[in-house]
């Protein structure tokens, strides 16, 4: 029985893709490259010496699902397919909410009729919106400021009414806070298409000369600095929750949710000077107008994942930082 990981050939998605087949499990990737290049599915088999199955699909094709399923023997899901731009769901709703709700919901119903009910779903931290106030606990209040948050929410609480209606369902919603870093081997990292929405990717792109200078979106935020602080975990400590959550998939938990971050914050400006101390290189930047659906201060209360899924974020902002350089580099 495999792991089915949608969305795989992706910056998350990769990267836990490696580490399952690290751990000697058996995995099936499906993705469109929407926001993901071919040659990353290589890659991965080229890191861990371990060959699977790929099949190029859109969720949003139900007979495409059903074929991989037909073929497949599926034990588990993780769910990773979903555009994830906030800027970008602030000027396209609809693309957002058509592209991450049906496809989850396709998803869902050929994993019924194939009686698959095991799920790790993909969240975010951007469903604590501006209500609740950080460190973001996962019983906080959740809200949206954008699109992008309001989807995840939406799907949370689908799979939530899914469990309800039918126990059999295991399903583990994992809040992810801001992922960061590469593989160590330089082969995999974030690599986006066109202008990177995040912020690292931004920064190594402004430092192999490929952009000029870094935006920085706002400097007036009720912050130390003036800039957004975010909690930022290491793509790669990210994987390993996965796994984590995986192992508490065959306990049956039946609905539940966690963060995943590592506690701490840092803030723009001091993003920018940790990868100049990592990496020495100097990162021009300047100073703009915030962005649509942004928040001052985002950072997770880690307990939970610690206490159940024992989970903790062991990489350092040095390590994403240098990481991703490495990276930036082999391209």
């Amino acid at each position: 029985m495999a792991i089915l990981i949608t969305g795989g050939a992706g910056y998350i998605g990769s990267h836990t893709a490696v580490m399952l087949l690290e751990k000697g499990f058996d995995i099936v990737i499906c993705d469109n490259f929407s926001n993901s290049s071919n040659d990353v599915i290589e890659k991965i088999k080229k890191i861990t010496g371990k060959d699977f199955n790929f099949y190029n699909i859109d969720l949003r094709s139900k007979s495409d699902i059903d074929h991989l399923f037909q073929t497949e023997k599926i034990d588990s899901v993780i769910h990773f397919a979903a555009l994830k731009a906030v800027g970008q769901s602030v000027q396209k709703p609809l693309y957002y909410y058509e592209n991450n709700l049906c496809s989850t919901i396709n998803l869902l119903h050929i994993m019924d009729n194939h009686h698959v009910k095991n799920l790790i779903f993909s969240s975010s931290a951007t469903v604590y919106g501006d209500k609740a106030t950080p460190p973001y606990k996962e019983d906080s209040e959740t809200s949206a400021t954008n699109p992008y948050g309001q989807s995840k929410i939406m799907i949370e609480r689908m799979l939530e009414d899914l469990h309800h209606s039918d126990d059999s369902w295991n399903i583990i919603s994992l809040r992810y806070f801001n992922p960061l870093g590469a593989h160590s081997s330089g082969l995999i990292g974030e690599n986006p298409q066109g202008i990177p929405n995040n912020l690292l990717p931004y920064i190594a792109q402004v430092a192999s000369g490929k952009l000029p200078e870094l935006k920085v979106f706002g400097n007036d935020y009720d912050t130390p600095d003036g800039t957004g602080i975010r909690d930022y975990i290491h793509v790669c400590d990210l994987a390993e929750g996965h796994i984590k959550a995986l192992m508490k998939l065959k306990g049956s938990p039946g609905y539940d949710v966690y963060n995943l971050g590592t506690g701490k914050g840092a803030s723009v400006l001091e993003l920018i000077s940790a990868f100049e101390n990592a990496n020495g290189i100097k990162i021009p930047y300047t100073i703009t107008e915030r962005r649509p659906g942004d928040t001052p201060l985002s950072i997770a209360d880690v307990e939970k994942a610690e206490k159940e899924l024992d989970f903790k974020a062991t990489r350092t902002l040095q390590d994403m930082c240098r990481d991703t350089w490495n990276f930036q580099k082999s391209l």
